[in-house]
């Protein structure tokens, strides 16, 4: 980016305006923090703590799926407030017993492995939604500098432009040219200031995005830690399961655990139960015990076992789906990103040889050598030479985030 940005609009042959019109903003900004830093506070963001709250949800529900069904006490009476020899509570017979459900049939472990199962799906979605709010940081990051640069090189457009106009009146004053060229050369001042207008719309746009997704305390209104200009690592093959394979074969498991726990429901519920009871009239005593089974008749639990099994079928369609998907935007993300690094080495030099025709072009244009149209086409030329690298540099952090989404990592950081 030097070549973009540091170049002395001296060596342009530009006045000291345009750069009382760059520097000012700048000399008032508060600059956004770096990327490093807002990385560090991505456990901050909304979405990242949505994600750990429900990833802490289901990490309890999986403790909770380890409990034990409460038993239940029961106390009766018998033959008591009646008539005749039953009219008080003397003769009455009580019973005290304590009964407790058996899960029997798997239904205890079934329901353990599929909270179990959820929770490592959580968690996995928790990681995934991290690296995701990474790379929607990146990319505001990256945007909010890229307007940043467009508006600082709408500013040396402008100010280019004003030199010409001022160029061009000289020779009309001289009648050198006619006094078209000098309309001409104030319409073009004109439109680049519309121009810098509009970029710096762009600009506070960008910048109020990023403080809203980074939730910074004060609003960013400059970039001083360049994200565009680092250069990524050049990609390799899968090292280990992609994150969104991942959290597919996660939600597999735990729908294969929830279809289970409900064809354990259909079973029959079991109920053991032990107590004592006391006879009124002899003040005798005697244990009680006994067992109570449900009978699946009219309920057994259809529906719900096929709503968990196309609940099964929906989750293996997915992991079917994001094993191809994600090996094909995995190999698209690197060609991406190496194409956008060629791009962006050729317009580092597209950028070079414009500066220097322009330059050139100065000069013959002074010396009366070239015409306006002449100076006007290279000065276009030179334009757009720069904000096309803008654009390759914005294109190369885009590629950079795509490739660490399918990864699993943060953009430009190493995979975990």
């Amino acid at each position: 980016m030097p070549m973009l940005l540091d170049r002395s609009l001296r060596a342009l042959g530009c006045t000291m305006v345009a750069a009382s019109i760059i520097s000012t903003p700048s000399i008032l900004a508060a600059p956004a923090p770096s990327y490093e830093v807002l990385i560090d506070q991505l456990g901050l963001s909304p979405a990242t703590l949505e994600a750990e709250a429900l990833y802490d949800a289901a990490e309890a529900q999986a403790r909770q799926a380890r409990a034990l069904p409460n038993p239940s006490i029961t106390l009766e009476a018998e033959n008591a407030y009646g008539s005749g020899p039953y009219s008080g509570y003397g003769s009455a017979d009580s019973t005290i017993s304590i009964s407790q459900p058996l899960e029997l049939w798997g239904q205890r472990g079934a329901r353990i492995h599929a909270a179990q199962a959820e929770a490592e799906a959580a968690g996995l979605r928790r990681d995934q939604t991290r690296w995701m709010t990474a790379g929607r940081l990146a990319i505001a990051y990256a945007e909010a500098e890229a307007a940043t640069l467009r508006h600082k090189l709408a500013g040396e457009a402008l100010s280019l432009t004003q030199h010409e106009l001022r160029a061009a009146q000289a020779l009309v004053d001289q009648g050198r040219e006619p006094t078209l060229r000098a309309l001409q050369a104030n319409s073009e001042v004109a439109a680049a200031q519309a121009r810098l207008d509009e970029a710096r719309a762009n600009r506070d746009a960008a910048l109020a995005q990023l403080t809203a997704l980074a939730s910074l305390d004060e609003p960013a209104s400059s970039i001083s830690y360049s994200l565009l200009d680092r250069v990524p690592e050049e990609p390799d093959a899968f090292s280990t399961v992609p994150m969104a394979v991942r959290v597919a074969e996660a939600e597999l498991d735990a729908a294969e655990g929830l279809v289970t726990v409900e064809q354990r429901r259909a079973r029959p519920d079991v109920t053991a139960s032990l107590g004592m009871q006391r006879f009124g009239e002899t003040s005798d005593k005697a244990f009680m015990f006994g067992v109570s089974l449900s009978i699946p008749i009219f309920d057994r639990n259809k529906g719900a076992i096929s709503a968990a099994q196309a609940q099964q079928r929906a989750a293996e369609a997915r992991l079917a789906y994001s094993r191809s998907e994600v090996l094909a935007a995995h190999r698209a993300a690197q060609a991406s990103l190496g194409a956008s690094n060629s791009r962006t080495h050729a317009a580092d030099s597209g950028v070079a040889a414009a500066t220097e025709a322009y330059r050139l072009a100065r000069i013959g244009y002074d010396a009366g050598r070239i015409s306006q149209l002449e100076l006007r086409s290279i000065r276009t030329a030179l334009i757009d030479a720069r904000y096309a690298a803008v654009d390759a540099r914005l294109a190369r952090v885009r590629a950079e985030i795509d490739l660490a989404r399918l990864e699993g990592r943060v953009p430009f950081g190493e995979a975990p």
